[in-house]
């Protein structure tokens, strides 16, 4: 028997001739003003016209397939699906139904769950097995308090914090923010988590993974922070990374470890927001900076991926 696992991840302008198309894509099929475009292609400049997440997602998928496969009766297939560029989502379930593929699983390269993110792949693969048909489908909707996800975390943060040394470094761990609205007892949520019964699951998800590896490591100090906010009029996850490090500076701070906990692949948030943004912010105001590697396609995440595949289709909780 052939599983099928279908890893979905955001996308990604394919070079600075597509960035227009495909933030079309991410706003619904409203292009960008000229002002942001020129924003876009300035940021993209600045780290060297890189465009990496899609090769990155794709050696992710292999290595994936690869660590899968190494023992046991069941085959496994890896299928590539992004939201906003090609191969999309729908591109790779018709592949999955042409190989017959009868039970597959859906796993989302982002460790924690958010209704904004997460659902909306689920969303599209239902919706798209409802009118075409094709296999059974579950889905990982989270991972980021698995144990070897946390080891692996914890060694990029125990390496960054070496590279560093001495006191007085603070850990940041981040994610993606989201936009959110206030409730009447003054709390958040984000705009889609109805389903949220205390506070924001995607905001307590960041926040386990830093106890966690905070436990692990043995950090005195950490925290965690939101980054790569957008441009729209809704309220965003906060504190933002930039303000985040502006506080460790005047607590008296001398150093900052930023790790990604949200993020699994180098792209624009990652080489742009931090290597750039945050590190000018830290660097200027005299504070050292360092972020943590990311997992990209190295053969430790991808041990990882199959770890929460294999006990997600047992039913075993991480």
């Amino acid at each position: 028997m052939t599983v099928g696992v279908l890893v979905m991840a955001y996308g990604s302008a394919s070079g600075p001739d597509d960035v227009e198309r495909y933030y079309t894509d991410i706003r619904g099929g409203r292009p960008p003003s000229p002002a942001h475009l020129a924003e876009l292609l300035e940021r993209y400049a600045a780290i060297g016209n890189r465009f990496p997440l899609l090769d990155i997602t794709r050696a992710q998928a292999a290595g994936l397939e690869r660590a899968l496969n190494t023992n046991g009766a069941v085959r496994f297939k890896t299928y590539l699906g992004m939201k906003h560029s090609p191969p999309s989502i729908a591109e790779a379930l018709a592949a999955i139904r042409r190989d017959g593929v009868e039970r597959a699983v859906g796993i989302v390269m982002a460790p924690h769950w958010s209704a904004m993110s997460i659902e909306t792949y689920v969303e599209r693969v239902e919706k798209s097995v409802a009118e075409e048909g094709g296999p059974e489908f579950n889905f990982v909707r989270s991972f980021h308090d698995h144990p070897a996800f946390v080891e692996l975390l914890a060694s990029r943060v125990d390496y960054a914090l070496g590279r560093l040394g001495g006191d007085g470094v603070t850990v940041v761990f981040s994610a993606h923010s989201l936009p959110v609205r206030a409730l009447g007892d003054g709390s958040l949520r984000c705009l889609r988590c109805d389903a949220c019964s205390d506070g924001c699951r995607y905001e307590g998800g960041l926040r386990a993974t830093a106890d966690l590896v905070a436990a692990r490591v043995g950090l005195v100090s950490y925290t965690t922070a939101w980054q790569s906010a957008g441009r729209t009029s809704d309220s965003w996850w906060g504190p933002s990374l930039e303000d985040a490090i502006r506080d460790l500076v005047t607590a008296g701070n001398r150093g900052v470890v930023v790790c990604a906990a949200g993020f699994v692949a180098d792209h624009l948030e990652i080489l742009y927001d931090l290597d750039v943004e945050a590190r000018e912010v830290a660097e200027g105001a005299g504070m050292r900076f360092e972020r943590t590697e990311m997992p990209n396609a190295d053969p430790r995440f991808s041990e990882v991926l199959a770890a929460v595949v294999r006990e997600h289709l047992a039913g075993r909780a991480p």
